[in-house]
Formats: C-alpha cells, sequence, structure tokens
C-alpha cells in the first residue's frame, strides 16, 4: 500500500508578519546577532572594493581581502522606535479597504502591492502609528476616493510623520488636486485641520499641519509649496547641545540618537584641528558643519534643499556660531566653482553624506582636483549602491580623459554604525587620505 502523504508546510505567515519580514527583515534576531550580521555584511562590500580597485592597477588588498581595517558595528543607542520620521502610503489593505494607511508588501512590477498597518512596526515609534491611525479614519470618512493610480483619479494619497525628542509633532498630507477647483480645495484643507485640531485627530497634539497638492510622486516644495494648515512651520530637535530647526523637506537623520554618535565619532576622524576649514557636502540643515564649528576655523555647507539651507542659516545663527557659511544648490555646480579658485592656505577637510544616489561624478572631480584637501569623509547609507562608484573615481589614477588630474585618496578606516536596528542597513563611515 502507497503511504499517505503527510502535510508538513507551515502556516502562510500573516500580513504583519509579511511587512516586517520586508522593511525589518532582523526583528526577530537578537540585537547583538543584528550587529554580527551588519559586520559581515560591511567586510563584504569591503573586499569587493578591495577587488575592484586590484582590477584598477590599485594594490589594495589588507589583512583579510579588505580594503582597510574594518571596526566593530558601533550600536544604536535606541533600538525599538527609533525613527523621528515615517512615510505612510495610501492604498489596498489585505481586506480590500482602498483607503489604508500604511507600509507596501509586494512590488508594482509584480501587480501585488497590498497596504498593510504599520501599528506592529518596531522601528516606528507609537506617536507615528497614532497619527497614521488618525489620517486612516479622516479619510474613510472622506467622500473623496484615495488616489492609488493618478490616472484613476482619487485624491487622498502619502502621509510623512516627523517627531522630535522636544516633543513636536508634524504632519505632512499630501493630496492629489484632479480636476478640484480652489473652493473644493479649500473646502478639504478646512475639513483636514478641523479633524485634527478640534476633532478625533486632535489626540494627535500635532505642532505643524501641512498641505502639498502634487501631480507626481514626490514633489519639492519648488514645485509645489507645502501649504502650513495649522501649527507652526518647523519643528524643533536637541542633537550635542544645539538646537536644530527642521522645515517638512529638510534632510535629518532618521535616528537622532544614532546621530549624536555619529557625529561625535566624524568629528574625531576629522582631526581638525582650529585653523581647519570643513567642507560639509550634503549638508541638510547643517547639523554635521554645526555640531563640529568649534573645533574648526570656519565650516563651508553645500545643499540642494533651499528651506534646509534657510534651516541651516538660522541654526547657526540661533546657536550663536558665526564661522558657517552655507551655499544653497547643487553640489555639482557650486562645489567647482568653490574649489577652482581656491588658494586658502588653511588645511581642507571633506564630509560628504549624500543620498543613495551618491555623488555627481562633477563632485568627486571637484574633490579630486582640489589639492588641499588630503583628508575625506565619506558617509554612506548604501555603500554597495552607488556609493561604490565613488570610491572607484576618488581612488583611480588619474585620468586626463576625464580630467582627473588630482592625486587619488586611499581609503584607510571604516567605521559602520547602526542607524537603523531591525534592518539590513548600515550606515558607513569611510576615511579617505592622500
Amino acid at each position: 500500500k502507497k503511504k499517505a502523504r503527510v502535510s508538513c508546510s507551515l502556516p502562510e505567515p500573516s500580513w504583519e508578519e509579511r511587512l516586517a519580514n520586508a522593511v525589518t527583515p532582523l526583528w526577530r534576531v537578537p540585537y547583538q546577532e543584528q550587529l554580527q550580521v551588519k559586520y559581515e555584511s560591511q567586510r563584504k562590500i569591503l573586499q569587493t572594493l578591495a577587488s575592484r580597485l586590484e582590477e584598477l592597477g590599485i594594490d589594495a588588498q589588507k589583512p583579510g581581502g579588505l580594503c582597510c581595517p574594518l571596526q566593530p558595528v558601533v550600536p544604536s543607542p535606541i533600538i525599538n522606535g527609533y525613527r523621528n520620521k515615517s512615510t505612510f502610503s495610501v492604498n489596498r489593505g489585505p481586506d480590500g479597504n482602498p483607503k489604508t494607511v500604511g507600509l507596501y508588501v509586494g512590488t508594482g512590477r509584480g501587480r501585488n502591492i497590498v497596504c498593510v498597518k504599520a501599528n506592529h512596526m518596531e522601528n516606528i515609534p507609537s506617536k507615528h502609528k497614532q497619527v497614521a491611525q488618525c489620517y486612516e479614519e479622516f479619510i474613510c470618512r472622506s467622500p473623496l476616493d484615495s488616489c492609488i493610480l493618478f490616472h484613476e483619479g482619487g485624491h487622498w494619497r502619502e502621509l510623512v510623520v516627523r517627531t522630535t525628542s522636544c516633543g513636536h509633532t508634524m504632519a505632512i498630507i499630501t493630496f492629489h488636486p484632479q480636476q478640484l477647483d480652489k473652493e473644493a480645495l479649500d473646502t478639504q484643507k478646512v475639513l483636514l485641520k478641523e479633524f485634527f485640531t478640534c476633532g478625533p485627530g486632535a489626540v494627535c497634539a500635532l505642532t505643524s499641519l501641512y498641505f502639498q497638492e502634487s501631480t507626481m510622486t514626490r514633489c519639492s516644495h519648488e514645485q509645489s509649496p507645502y501649504q502650513l494648515l495649522h501649527g507652526a512651520p518647523h519643528v524643533f530637535e536637541e542633537l550635542l547641545g544645539l538646537k536644530f530647526r527642521i522645515s517638512p523637506d529638510a534632510f535629518f537623520q532618521v535616528n537622532t540618537a544614532g546621530a549624536e554618535v555619529l557625529y561625535q565619532a566624524v568629528g574625531e576622524l576629522c582631526q581638525a584641528t582650529g585653523d581647519t576649514v570643513l567642507l560639509d557636502i550634503c549638508c541638510g540643515t547643517g547639523t554635521i558643519g554645526l555640531s563640529l564649528a568649534h573645533r574648526v576655523s570656519k565650516v563651508i555647507g553645500v545643499e540642494v534643499v533651499e528651506k534646509a539651507v534657510e534651516d541651516a542659516e538660522w541654526n547657526a545663527a540661533f546657536n550663536g556660531i558665526s564661522n558657517c557659511e552655507f551655499h544653497s544648490g547643487k553640489a555639482e555646480a557650486v562645489l567647482p566653482q568653490l574649489l577652482a579658485s581656491w588658494e586658502d592656505a588653511r588645511p581642507l577637510v571633506a564630509v560628504v553624506n549624500p543620498s543613495r544616489a551618491g555623488l555627481h561624478y562633477r563632485v568627486v572631480r571637484a574633490i579630486r582636483n582640489c589639492r588641499s584637501i588630503h583628508r575625506l569623509l565619506y558617509i554612506s547609507c548604501k555603500p554597495e549602491g552607488e556609493a561604490m562608484r565613488n570610491f572607484l573615481e576618488l581612488c583611480c589614477p588619474p585620468d586626463p580623459r576625464k580630467k582627473l588630474a588630482g592625486e587619488p585618496f586611499a581609503p584607510v578606516l571604516a567605521v559602520p554604525f547602526d542607524m537603523f536596528p531591525h534592518t539590513v542597513h548600515c550606515e558607513l563611515v569611510l576615511l579617505f587620505t592622500r
């Protein structure tokens, strides 16, 4: 007789588990083991960089096949609820509700996107979850549809929540206007404000409520201004004894406690002295430069987001820091002009903290061709991505065809920081010298 097959398949994970596995894949792993997982991933990145440099004819192999020594991962002071900024989407939930506010499971390419509430996510603070729940309650009451696909109509879209250790909470709601006239738009703004100030949403105690009309996936303030419906135009954060003003779209490290540890280490690695000029590229609201201003003679910051530059200038003035200047514009446009005529005899140290897209080639070229820069700190949230291209551009031999005249840099030390517990991501600080 044939034996009956016994099924031992595991039960399907719940939607909550699927979301946690997608966004925070290490959530079940004890924290010390998470740090070891991240250390191994950073080690592989440095091995890859060493191999790529060897292909360029550069002897970069150090013990373990690394391009430079790798320090242990610096742990985050806070492990749960550490995010000071969360972005929630609006889409169909597992129950078919098209007005579910949460995070995505699935992909657009696979056409299997489901929006799952994030109430159980360990990296998101309870205040963010509360605002998301209230926003869902509001749009479920609204006669207007959610905007799932732009061409199919609908209006209610993304929610961004920013919080600070000072107790401030900012909510930014993105809305697709479709064909609504000004009167209809104004009505929605009034209803939204009433809900969050005198209605059920008042429990969120928002200190800022913004509304942005956007016909694009992502939209800057310059493309479509953030409209303040209620409260103060900014939130404020305290970091390393300084106070920072933050605009709706300004970059600020997502883990404030982790940022303090990171910036203190950056200060040590810079080896800046009283006559050093610090070049802070992709400076956001000026956090790195301002936190190190007392160690150096001058800070020069460059940032593409205009409002962030306004924040940086306010932050410098408010904190009584007078040795900083900030330039607004794309780094690839500002930096070559800034460095081409550089004749200052003071030592120049560069700190770059770009987005995942990395630095534009013209920025790398300007750094390479400026002979005053002997020390460079590259802070990367995705060193295995476009940043790897930058590392190779910084270290490759001079190339007249690419207008790379300056001597190459060499990686000398790597320090990973766990800014994102429960995820596989790390913030890697790579020190280059020449």
